[in-house]
């Protein structure tokens, strides 16, 4: 054993001193404008940068304890470096493409909720998917009572603050969500499209950053007070079985597994793009629901699971930092942030956001799941920027593995979400 330790710590100086000296050479490269082109350049810099803020932020007092460490750090960190004149233009332009044109986050998505789903218990799987679903509504609706009331109390009105505010919060980020309220709205509100943009494209941003600070918070609160927590797992009843069947026999993983279970995670994305071409869902909702039917089915090898669930593990022990540095410099608009921070307008934003948290505690409760895991699935990703959100949240409260249910609540709680705005519109006519 002693042994084992001194070759460890050989292992772990030897990879330190790699490291620095890659470090070093992507960062002088990355100053002088000499980056590659493609993915090599953007993953390298993304890599070193990420893994260098995640430090920082894991070791800053306070940050590290309170607003999720590492995680923050590197999205807004990463965001002020790249939007700044400290590095090149032509650097954060190859980053932009690659983690927006490149689908760098799909694959990290994919990967995430093959692999989750297949290294779930199946009887849990089964009877969380069918009480989630009221979790999402109770968050939406004391999410829209908060908002309403701080925007009556602080003259904005009870029904603008949830329209303009709340509903676009919970509405599935962007592209899923504010847009397409947009369209929705600006034919029946009176409101122009660029007015109604401009009203919800900061409470969104806000939003954002907020559940990111929320998710650190709640993990904070679920390690002071271990009866509201999970520790990752959705579900309290049946807690000794909530682990993940994938961890049976804990076995090393090998190179030929991590690529099929790359293959697999990858398949399964083209499964749900296939479909979403024939049904009108989003791709990752439809991905969700094919790998948890053929969960639940059993028509997957345990083999193939155990691959699955193994380049899962892979690519959040490895590759979350870079991704977090992707979203920070595509997705995270630190000016749009600053100057929307209005006391009122981020008094209802919060209040948006604490209200989801509220809910979602409430009723997570009711239907048998841990307060802290319901809070941050059905509560803090519904409230988030779609995909990227999530990503952000669950790193933030080191929950990588509820990326499934997170993804429930961005795409398909989502898409609820629009039903509603038309539905509240036709009433308020």
């Amino acid at each position: 054993m002693l042994t084992n330790n001194v070759t460890s710590e050989k292992d772990r100086r030897m990879i330190n001193i790699i490291f620095a000296l890659s470090a070093i050479v992507i960062i002088f490269s990355t100053i002088q404008n000499k980056i590659p082109t493609g993915i090599i350049g953007a993953i390298g810099v993304m890599v070193v940068i990420g893994y260098i803020l995640n430090i920082i932020g894991d070791k800053t007092p306070i940050i590290n304890q309170f607003f999720g460490g590492g995680a923050i750090v590197i999205i807004f960190g990463s965001s002020y470096l790249f939007h700044s004149s400290l590095i090149p233009h032509e650097t954060t332009d190859s980053i932009i493409t690659f983690v927006k044109g490149g689908g760098f986050l799909s694959f990290f998505i994919a990967s995430l909720v093959t692999g989750s789903i297949l290294g779930m218990d199946t009887e849990i799987l089964k009877r969380a998917a069918l009480k989630y679903i009221p979790v999402i509504l109770g968050g939406v609706l004391c999410a829209f009572l908060f908002a309403g009331i701080i925007g009556s109390l602080l003259g904005s009105g009870f029904v603008e603050s949830v329209m303009l505010i709340a509903l676009p919060i919970m509405g599935g980020g962007m592209g899923a969500g504010a847009v397409p309220l947009v369209e929705i709205m600006s034919g029946n509100s009176g409101m122009s499209a660029e007015t109604l943009l401009s009203k919800m494209v900061p409470a969104l941003a806000i939003g954002n950053a907020i559940a990111i600070v929320m998710a650190g918070l709640l993990n904070k609160l679920g390690n002071l007070y271990p009866s509201l927590s999970g520790n990752g797992q959705l579900m309290r009843a049946g807690r000794a079985k909530a682990k993940p069947e994938v961890a049976e026999k804990e076995q090393p993983i090998s190179i030929n597994v991590l690529g099929i279970g790359a293959l697999l995670a990858i398949t399964m994305y083209f499964v749900g793009s296939m479909l979403s071409d024939i049904i009108n869902m989003h791709t990752y909702a439809l991905m969700i629901l094919f790998v948890a039917f053929v969960k639940v089915m059993g028509l997957i090898p345990r083999e193939l699971e155990k691959a699955a669930h193994g380049w899962y593990k892979f690519v959040v022990d490895n590759l979350t930092p870079a991704l977090l540095v992707g979203i920070g410099v595509a997705y995270t608009d630190l000016d749009q942030i600053i100057a929307s921070l209005d006391l009122i307008y981020f008094l209802m934003v919060l209040a948006t956001v604490v209200g989801a948290i509220v809910g979602t505690a409430i009723v997570g409760r009711l239907m048998g799941f841990y307060p802290i895991e319901a809070s941050i699935t059905a509560g803090l990703c519904m409230a988030n920027m779609g995909g990227t959100g999530d990503v952000a949240v669950l790193a933030a409260s080191k929950r990588m593995e509820l990326m499934p249910f997170a993804q429930i609540s961005s795409r398909i709680g989502g898409a609820f979400m629009l039903i509603l705005a038309t539905f509240i519109i036709e009433l308020l006519k």
